[in-house]
């Protein structure tokens, strides 16, 4: 893509406004914390110790609208401590410019390194370095400015108190997770019915699982219809799918696959059910319809072999899923999800009562929850990441080099120009600049679009009434509440409200309110070229890294096939927890892929030696590789099963040839798939001397499995016939 057209794609990228969700309680929340900080501060210390109350728990506010699992009193609680602390050391070098450069350097390299625990991490740390801009300049002498401080501290605990004190929708996020993953597998269902190898995004199960960690305390509040529904819906995806691939036994067409459509629509339908349960906390109501259709006795008659384990083992966990959504509830809503439940209840043929009441096949036990380090813990793992990234070639470690580097530089550009207030255009680059190319590019220009929109209109209300302290002090508030409110819609509807409340508030704190019209624009103009500037000389482009992370994928992929293969050798000696961490690993390592080529898409840069062609058909195969070990995931055999001597073999051959195969992809070469060629002909030699084979069923997954490696050669090489239906399941990434 050349430099014109991505600049085109992120200006408009940047500029455009979506239609989401409100949730005014929440806004309405904020903007009453803000409101009453500002009120007591006015009352007791003045505009201005009022003005830097005020960017507290605005911040504060602001830091409880992200993506975090935590609870949100903790992320309102750090981001008021942090800016109160940034503040005060803030001060205290201001008087020197050299100390006071060398202080933000360091804090806005500390806050780049930050996006390494996550983006809330690096969102907050960026925020509180933008803030801290402002805030320093507000105090008059180091005890104002230790009054400052503890009043932006005051401004966080007054909003994490009305969390507290007034709650929206406790636990709603988890909730919304939970529901999320369960209403993409009803989806998954339905879609199943007309195309039985359609594609299935697991992005919804990851969340589910990154909401589902908590910390010993909050496992003591979770709801019961949290706890156990996550781990049942991630065993009923493979499970629709095995149900529905054709090469498992049940033809396109005819009697059998109506029976099938007639199970994965009733799967939809009872999914939906449980989704609604839980998201809204009522009791489960399934439709009459979708539990006679798990109720009919002739599916016993009609399916044989895997479709039949398949058809009971989804009765059963759909079971599961009807009693852990229903929760606690009266004894009425209990009896009647029992009843439920029961009614749908596969009548034989089905997985042990072990797998029906939550745990692994193997009869091992779930864990109760996943723990999540409390913020203490959490201290020395956050600094352990962020020491990780201390390595050459590290995008964390670029973005805190440009950042902490175009900080500094905007400061004493605005420090030269004859404005005033030169802090906008460091504060600016700081709250656009991401880690991404694309990001980074798309907030510069809507910050100065929503700057522009929000100075004007703020102005000209200024112009026309004339506010007092009060009025400011209101208007300001106003300004916050439609910032709550929006700034999902679009970064640019965010910042021309940020913009107005920065008017506002400053000019309640006595600043001259001609001087913020020209010389923000211009400014915020100049930061947010810096920004852009500094990616251009210093970037940390995805492209380059994109057969790194196609060799991750590939070496993920083997690792969780060789896995589930190996299930199979010795079912009495293994358990199955390498094939539940085989399966995250190709998750995670799947998503990056996907990050990394649509950031890639969208970069200013040449091809370095993957092509969009090849791309394309190496995932291709990559999903067909993933989705024939999930085919044989669905049937793992229990304790008691016969042994497959022969999967160990192959296990081993596959291991060892997916890592070798990792590597000559990062060296631009061509993956040889010679041993498990070799270890699969030789099983099926010993098979042909053999007198039969009780269930060909593993053995014939394992020839998926090939066709799939084989295929992704033929992609990266260039050769992959384009067009032609692949004979081993799953035709995109799973």
């Amino acid at each position: 893509m050349s430099w014109l057209r991505a600049l085109k794609e992120t200006a408009r990228s940047g500029l455009s406004i979506e239609r989401r969700r409100l949730e005014p309680l929440i806004a309405i929340r904020g903007a009453a914390g803000l409101a009453l900080v500002i009120g007591i501060s006015l009352a007791f210390f003045g505009p201005v110790v009022a003005a830097s109350s005020a960017f507290g728990a605005f911040q504060a506010a602001i830091a409880t609208f992200q993506r975090s699992w935590r609870p949100r009193p903790v992320l309102a609680l750090v981001s008021g401590a942090s800016l109160a602390v940034s503040t005060f050391l803030g001060y205290l070098t201001g008087s020197r410019l050299v100390l006071f450069l060398a202080l933000l350097v360091l804090w806005t390299f500390v806050a780049g390194l930050a996006w390494a625990a996550g983006p809330t991490a690096g969102i907050i740390a960026a925020s509180n370095v933008a803030i801290m801009l402002v805030t320093v300049t507000l105090p008059t002498s180091v005890a104002n400015s230790a009054v400052h401080a503890m009043m932006i501290l005051f401004g966080g605990i007054v909003q994490a108190a009305l969390i507290v004190l007034f709650p929206v929708r406790r636990w709603g996020a988890q909730r919304d997770a939970l529901a999320d993953a369960l209403a993409a597998e009803a989806d998954y269902a339905r879609r199943l019915r007309h195309d039985p190898l359609a594609h299935f995004d697991p992005v919804p199960l990851m969340t589910a699982r990154s909401a589902a960690a908590v910390t010993p305390r909050q496992a003591r509040r979770r709801p019961p219809e949290l706890r156990g529904s996550r781990g049942v819906a991630e065993r009923i995806r493979p499970v629709l799918a095995s149900l529905a691939d054709p090469s498992l036994g049940v033809p396109s067409e005819g009697p059998e696959r109506e029976r099938v459509r007639e199970l994965l629509a009733a799967a939809g339908s009872v999914l939906d059910s449980a989704a609604r349960a839980i998201r809204h906390g009522d009791p489960v109501e399934l439709a009459p319809a979708a539990v006679a259709a798990l109720k009919t006795p002739d599916t016993g008659t009609l399916l044989t072999g895997p479709p039949l384990r398949a058809a009971d083992r989804l009765g059963a966990l759909l079971s599961d899923v009807i009693e852990t959504a229903e929760g606690e509830g009266t004894k009425e809503q209990e009896a009647k999800a029992e009843a439920a439940a029961e009614a749908i209840k596969a009548p034989a043929n089905g997985p042990p009562a072990a797998e029906a009441a939550g745990t692994a096949p193997d009869g091992t036990p779930a864990a109760p929850h996943r723990r999540r380090p409390t913020l203490l813990r959490l201290v020395p793992v956050v600094l352990a990441a962020m020491r990780a990234e201390l390595r050459p070639g590290s995008p964390i470690l670029r973005h805190a080099v440009r950042v902490s580097v175009v900080a500094a530089g905007g400061y004493l550009i605005g420090s030269v120009l004859p404005f005033g207030h030169g802090y906008w255009a460091p504060m600016a680059a700081v709250m656009v600049m991401r880690p991404e190319f694309s990001q980074t590019y798309a907030r510069s220009v809507a910050r100065f679009g929503g700057t522009i929109v929000g100075v004007s209109l703020a102005t000209a209300i200024v112009q026309t009434t004339h506010p007092g302290v009060t009025t400011a002090a209101a208007l300001s508030v106003l300004c916050a509440l439609l910032m709550y409110l929006l700034m999902r819609t679009g970064y640019v509807v965010g910042q021309a409200c940020v913009s107005a409340y920065v008017v506002f508030l400053l000019g309640m704190a006595g600043d001259n309110w001609s001087q913020t019209v020209l010389e923000r624009v211009v400014l915020t103009l100049a930061g947010g070229l810096l920004a852009m500037i500094s990616y251009a000389l210093y970037p940390a482009w995805e492209t380059p890294r994109l057969r790194g992370r196609l060799g991750d994928w590939l070496k993920a992929d083997g690792r969780y096939a060789a896995s589930v293969v190996d299930q199979y050798a010795e079912p009495a000696e293994r358990g199955h927890d390498d094939v539940r961490s085989a399966l995250l690993d190709t998750r995670e390592a799947r998503v990056a892929w996907q990050e990394a080529l649509a950031t890639a898409q969208h970069e200013p840069v040449r091809n370095r030696g993957l092509s969009r062609s090849a791309a394309d058909d190496t995932q291709h195969a990559l999903a067909q590789l993933g989705r024939a070990a999930m085919l044989l995931e669905a049937h793992l055999p229990g304790g008691g099963a016969t042994p497959v001597p022969d999967a160990a073999h192959l296990a081993e051959a596959l291991r060892r040839a997916t890592e070798q195969g990792a590597k000559a992809v990062r060296e631009r070469r061509v993956p040889d798939w010679t041993e498990v060629r070799e270890a699969l002909a030789e099983w099926d030699a010993r098979q042909r001397t053999d007198e039969g084979e009780a269930d060909p069923f593993v053995r014939e997954g394992a020839h998926l499995l090939l066709e799939a490696l084989e295929e992704f050669s033929r992609g990266l090489d260039g050769r992959s016939e384009s067009g032609t239906k692949p004979k081993s399941p799953g035709r995109k990434a799973d």
